[in-house]
């Protein structure tokens, strides 16, 4: 009968795995921040009634972005091998995640921007026109300001989505915790690791979004003022 892996193995499994996450997800959010903020703002911006309606480019920008979002996974990580090959020189691994991980992460930001940026409400864009504010102007001081507590609350439901795939990725050795419970625990029928990959995912998962929601309500001038 097999031995059952001992505890001190286990953490230590652990802390390797979820450094590894943790490097996957941090990087990969980092960029689809920077590419998917400003893609949900010119969807915003070109859609109907927006600051510069341009059907033509929304219906384009649209078209991209739903089609990012449509995509499974693990069919875009298997797609994207090719091109995660030639970016960081290899498929197989913690950083060759990243590629994408980002890449299907940048839609799904712009949508979520765009959705929130579409809620602030038009007397108070109105008003930063009638002063002759620029249009960026008007989208750093009114909208990304005016939806800063749901944009964070938007990056920390990217960031718990992307934990996610990113264990999708230790189906094909990706690394971090998904690899772990697969290679480790199921693979080899070590249900030690296995059911204690599960349960430290739904505590990292859940000490994250706290900590989203509790910068989103810090972030919230209207709470700040009603007090």
């Amino acid at each position: 009968m097999r031995s059952a892996t001992p505890w001190s193995d286990v953490v230590g499994f652990l802390v390797e795995a979820t450094g590894e996450t943790l490097y996957m997800v941090g990087v990969a959010t980092v960029i689809a921040t920077v590419f998917g903020v400003p893609a949900g703002v010119w969807l915003q911006l070109t859609a109907k009634g927006g600051l510069r309606p341009n059907a033509a480019v929304h219906r384009i920008l649209s078209f991209v972005t739903d089609l990012g979002r449509s995509m499974p996974f693990i069919v875009l990580l298997v797609a994207l091998t090719s091109v995660t090959r030639l970016i960081v020189g290899g498929s197989i691994g913690s950083t060759a995640v990243i590629v994408p991980l980002a890449v299907g992460a940048i839609p799904f930001v712009g949508r979520l921007v765009q959705n929130i940026l579409s809620e602030v409400h038009v007397t108070v864009v109105e008003a930063a026109i009638t002063t002759g504010a620029s249009t960026l102007k008007i989208v750093r001081s009114v909208l990304i300001r005016e939806s800063l507590p749901a944009l964070i609350n938007a990056i920390g439901v990217t960031v718990i989505a992307l934990i996610g795939y990113s264990a999708m990725a230790g189906v094909i050795g990706g690394g971090g915790l998904g690899d772990l419970a697969i290679r480790e625990g199921y693979q080899r029928f070590n249900d030690r690791i296995l059911w204690s990959t599960v349960a430290w995912l739904a505590v990292l998962t859940t000490v994250i979004q706290f900590g989203f929601t509790r910068a989103a309500r810090a972030s919230d001038r209207r709470r700040h003022a009603s007090v």
